[in-house]
């Protein structure tokens, strides 16, 4: 995977940040979801590098980024905390400011990145979610059954990390195959890292805190920020068998969120990068050159 990318590990005031980067033109960060890597991105970086200088980290808490401790508020897994670590990062590259785009957990850090910095993120894609704020403020069963694991990773320490802990694997392979389409989908080597990975118990626990961050102090950060909108243009691609898909109409969602938004379904689940990498790649170049 990544061929002709480098590796490169940055220390964050908050964190080590495993990364690779590639290419040569504008900077383009690529932030991937849970309980993903960098890995998730090995079918669209490639062909996005080809007009682009493109950066792909392991958020802190996932792949081989390092695990510090989230604190009694979960303050360490805040999104306000993940998107600090991206921007450093990119500093540290020489770049001051740039395009992102996020997949779930990722995209939440971009947008918090776009209200926190929007000096410095040009352009915003956002793949395969709705605001976190908006997904609690309207959740029900239907949506509830979809995503349970919201519910369930957000409990108090130590219940979830001991549940998944006892077959992690079992846990992430589940978990992939029902918010996708397929295993197929998956290159065999991004599924090995994605297991590698999870089967690490500082893993399994800092995943339990980024989601323990996102029903308590990502939620006071987006309460407080209530009304402002994203100022950059916002691209939104999501599953159009996926539960964003089949539960909100997605760009009504961000009403209100963000000013300048634009986007489509595709035929996918929830790995819309994944199942569908050129065409993510095209909708992708198209928003990012226009």
């Amino acid at each position: 995977m990544f061929a002709g990318f480098s590796g490169r590990r940055v220390e964050t005031r908050g964190a080590a940040i495993n990364l690779v980067h590639g290419g040569e033109g504008p900077p383009v960060l690529l932030l991937h979801g849970y309980p993903q890597t960098h890995a998730m991105w090995n079918g669209v970086a490639p062909q996005l590098s080809e007009s682009y200088t493109v950066v792909a980290p392991d958020l802190r808490g996932y792949g081989d980024s390092s695990k510090p401790p989230g604190g009694e508020d979960h303050a360490g897994y805040s999104k306000r905390a993940l998107a600090a670590d991206q921007v450093e990062v990119m500093e540290s590259l020489g770049f001051d400011r740039f395009a992102v785009v996020g997949h779930d957990r990722g995209a939440r850090v971009g947008h918090r990145m776009a209200l926190d910095y929007p000096e410095r993120v040009l352009k915003l894609a956002a793949l395969d979610i709705v605001p976190t704020r908006e997904v609690f403020r309207t959740v029900d069963k239907d949506l509830a059954l979809s995503y349970y694991h919201w519910f369930f990773l957000s409990q108090p320490y130590d219940l979830p990390e001991r549940l998944i802990g006892a077959d992690p694997s079992y846990y992430l392979r589940k978990k992939l195959g029902q918010w996708g389409t397929g295993f197929e989908a998956f290159a065999p080597e991004a599924l090995a890292e994605y297991e590698r990975c999870f089967n690490d118990p500082a893993t399994i626990h800092a995943s339990c805190e980024d989601y323990r961050a996102a029903a308590s102090i990502d939620l006071e950060h987006d309460e407080a920020d209530a009304g402002r909108e994203v100022e950059c243009p916002l691209l939104l691609l999501w599953g159009g068998r996926g539960a964003m898909g089949r539960l909100y109409d997605v760009p009504r969602a961000w009403s209100g969120y963000a000013r300048n938004v634009s986007g489509r379904p595709l035929d996918t689940g929830h790995f819309v990068a994944e199942e569908r990498p050129e065409e993510t790649a095209r909708e992708l170049l198209s928003f990012l050159s226009g």
